[in-house]
């Protein structure tokens, strides 16, 4: 996977921000397509040359035939406390144009 092929909005040590193309799954499902998570990983791991593995949480989903903004969390400290605001309604989606 080319690192180039990601749209990254916005990116600091706890969180990113996606500009997830249309026809690109969020997470893996049954088919094995690569997946915007898989391609966060790839990013990371090649901007930052860090071995092993790299941790990418998902913090909600869109869609495969939508395109859009998605939040990513870089650690599951952050994956924790993203979830948690947005179980307490303190962070929404907005899933509507004006």
């Amino acid at each position: 996977m080319n690192p180039d092929k990601l749209h990254v909005l916005y990116e600091d040590n706890h969180l990113i921000v996606i500009n997830k193309p249309a026809g690109l799954l969020v997470q893996g499902d049954a088919t094995g397509d690569e997946t915007l998570a898989d391609r966060v990983k790839q990013y990371l791991k090649t901007k930052y040359n860090k071995p092993g593995n790299v941790f990418v949480g998902v913090v909600h989903r869109l869609d495969r035939p939508v395109s859009g903004v998605v939040l990513m969390a870089k650690t599951s400290k952050a994956l924790e406390r993203l979830n948690r605001q947005f179980r307490e309604r303190k962070i929404y989606k907005n899933i509507g144009l004006s």
